[in-house]
């Protein structure tokens, strides 16, 4: 058989989807990957029903369904607090994952290199190395997860064409400040350079933390591409609707290999999404109280369970710290994969290893998500409870 590309040899399948699919095998609850097992809104069903009835079916504009887009420019220009043109700013694509990797091979050329903050959520070193790129890493420093910005400097004066900046952070919950923001931004001004937002999370915030968009600060749009989707605001995670946000320049760029890439999102989709777009402030404040009480309840459970963990500031992902059970006879020379695989197993709750999101070595941390009714969330820690028996 002929050789296969070398970058595919640089890096592995999905650690949160392998995960899922161990969990698929036993009477686990997937605390994993991070999706709802709730509907999306009422509004958004009713006219996916009616798109299945009349359209569209034929493929949408490849840059988006003009009426999508100009949702999207309604719902997130307001939020930004910007004029985004519908027509020059925004490219809608197959989820956020999608939009993440064509802002990637839209400014990257071989050889570019590009930071990342570790932690990171993992497909961004797989789109670094898939353009061609070379990630930079950047430690974000527990239990505040703070950066040296003289790193960040280094990082531009060396070359790099990019900081990938996702707000909040998956895995750990941090939101960015708008003073973070700001330092970073001026950074990347000096040195002509671009930030690349992941803000799929951007409604799921805990007070007092704030959501400040990148792109909406001084002098920043023409530096900024933003990543989002419909995924998590919407809990329509397998609807696969994201998009891109930026400077026109960019998005004509971005809108040829988007082009190519996938040729466009599902037209129908499109149309039944605009329903989610076009609903009332109320929802975002329905969505972060639902959110909120989901963290608090969680965590508590958490607490009862005599698991140490972060407290997120946004995102619905929590890591615990496993370190006391790794230091046990039972567990020890473990990594944190062999124990998350322990724990479908002996515990029934699926977790995500840690060492998946960092660049250093850290095999001491899970990542659990809370994005599930109560009554799952309840049962998930009735049985991480269980976890405590071989702690005393």
């Amino acid at each position: 058989m002929p050789k296969l590309s070398h970058r595919v040899e640089t890096f592995t399948d999905s650690v949160i989807r392998r995960m899922t699919r161990i969990n698929n095998q036993y009477d686990s609850i997937n605390l994993s990957q991070g999706f709802p097992d709730f509907d999306p809104p009422t509004e958004m069903k009713e006219a996916l029903a009616r798109a299945a009835e009349n359209g569209p079916h034929q493929y949408a504009v490849t840059f988006g369904a003009p009426n999508f887009r100009e949702a999207l420019a309604r719902t997130q220009g307001r939020r930004m607090g910007l004029e985004i043109d519908p027509e020059t700013q925004i490219v809608v694509t197959c989820g956020g994952t999608e939009a993440m990797m064509c802002a990637m091979m839209t400014i990257c050329n071989p050889q570019d290199k590009v930071m990342v903050f570790s932690p990171f959520y993992e497909n961004y070193g797989a789109d670094a190395i898939l353009s061609g790129a070379q990630p930079v890493f950047i430690p974000l420093t527990p239990p505040e997860y703070l950066f040296d910005l003289n790193l960040i400097e280094k990082g531009f004066r060396d070359g790099a064409k990019a900081i990938i900046l996702c707000n909040p952070n998956n895995p750990c919950g941090k939101v960015f400040t708008r003073e973070e923001l700001m330092q970073i931004g001026e950074l990347a001004v000096r040195y002509d350079a671009f930030v690349v937002t992941d803000e799929v999370y951007e409604y799921i915030i805990y007070e007092p933390a704030v959501h400040t968009h990148m792109a909406a600060l001084p002098g920043m749009f023409d530096h900024t591409i933003t990543c989002s989707s419909l995924s998590k605001t919407y809990s329509a995670t397998g609807w696969r609707l994201g998009y891109l946000i930026g400077p026109a320049p960019v998005i004509d760029a971005a809108r040829k290999v988007h082009d190519f890439l996938t040729v466009g999102a599902a037209a129908p989709l499109q149309e039944a999404a605009v329903a989610g777009l076009t609903l009332p402030d109320s929802y975002y404040k329905d969505l972060q109280t639902l959110y909120t009480k989901k963290r608090d309840f969680f965590l508590s459970g958490l607490d009862e369970a005599g698991l140490k963990h972060n407290v997120p500031e946004g995102s619905y992902f929590v890591l615990v710290d496993i370190s006391d059970f790794l230091a046990l006879p039972a567990f020890r020379g473990m990594t944190d994969l062999e124990f998350c695989e322990w724990m479908i197993r002996n515990i029934g709750v699926a977790a995500v290893p840690g060492s998946s999101f960092f660049r250093e070595p850290v095999n001491h941390l899970i990542r659990l998500h809370f994005a599930r009714g109560e009554e799952t969330l309840s049962e998930a820690c009735r049985r991480l409870k269980k976890l405590s028996a071989y702690l005393n």
